[in-house]
């Protein structure tokens, strides 16, 4: 299958990429490296340095005879949709509205969008949240994620066309921007790695559902399956208070430091921890990466 992967210099992204080519498929690269990094590429994909609003996306999509559009390009970070929520909402609301556009006047045969389950259902009321749950956003973020996806519904019900979305809980692993606030794990690594104090904002007990990145690329190899359309939540279904993850990165790391809190941030819910049970019982998806085993992996990337 030829497949189309924007973002795919990214955190995320660059991940997939791999897992697609070790599964035998051709894979095009799309990213403008706003946060993607070249070194991440995968040598045997192809590449174009492209916005995903830019009109050409449609020539590319053509040129490559792309089957299947997996698209990871999105503003990630929760406060600077706050900050910005313009920004936010013409790069993951106008950007993926156009790149459907572009894949259904090209008979492209399966759409996969990342989503959140972080910041879809709010200050949930059911632990852990399955897809039911309602979808009240605190941050522009979830908001233009819930307005993609009723726009892929849109598309799927209007025009056939096949899509999956998934619903990330708080991805963590090798490859993520430790800059700024998006990817606290990242982040927490750096400051290991330079010896600093890592700073958690507000009390640290708000809770995440930390997942592996090695098991979000498993999900995106079932997403390719024509049987596999609707929405799944990808998550763990185990809550982690950023505290207990901090404890388990020191201990990781053996560095003899202790954290520094200070005030939380605004748009973040307290807990959030979503449920799996439909991905797993449609398709066999299952998390299998233990937390520890992550932090292990990812701490051993940022020391290299």
């Amino acid at each position: 299958m030829n497949i189309l992967v924007t973002g795919g210099a990214g955190f995320i992204g660059s991940h997939i990429v791999n897992g697609y080519i070790e599964a035998g498929h051709s894979v095009t690269v799309i990213d403008n490296l706003s946060s993607g990094e070249k070194r991440f590429l995968n040598p045997n994909a192809k590449f174009y340095e492209m916005d995903i609003l830019d009109p050409k996306v449609a020539d590319v999509l053509k040129n490559e005879q792309i089957n299947a559009i997996n698209h990871h390009a999105a503003q990630i970070s929760v406060s600077d949709s706050v900050a910005n929520p313009l920004f936010d909402a013409n790069s993951n609301i106008i950007g993926t509205l156009q790149l459907i556009q572009s894949a259904l006047s090209s008979n492209i045969e399966k759409l996969v969008f990342a989503s959140t389950g972080g910041a879809m259902y709010g200050e949930q009321i059911n632990f852990p949240a399955s897809e039911e749950h309602p979808c009240q956003p605190l941050s522009p973020y979830g908001i233009s994620k819930l307005c993609a996806e009723n726009y892929l519904r849109f598309f799927n019900e209007q025009y056939g066309m096949s899509t999956t979305v998934l619903r990330y809980s708080n991805v963590y692993g090798p490859h993520q921007n430790p800059h700024g606030e998006a990817g606290v794990v990242a982040i927490f690594c750096q400051k290991l790695v330079k010896d600093e104090k890592p700073i958690i904002c507000g009390d640290g007990e708000q809770t995440r559902d930390f997942i592996s990145v090695r098991d979000v690329v498993q999900a995106n190899l079932i997403a390719l399956n024509p049987a596999c359309t609707g929405t799944f939540n990808v998550g763990t279904g185990k809550e982690t208070s950023v505290n207990t993850m901090t404890e388990c990165l020191l201990g990781v790391s053996g560095k003899k430091v202790s954290a520094i809190h200070e005030s939380p941030r605004a748009g973040e819910q307290r807990r959030s921890v979503i449920d799996y049970k439909k991905f797993n019982k449609s398709f066999g998806w299952e998390p299998k990466v233990s937390l520890e085993q992550g932090l292990i992996e990812t701490y051993d990337f940022f020391q290299k």
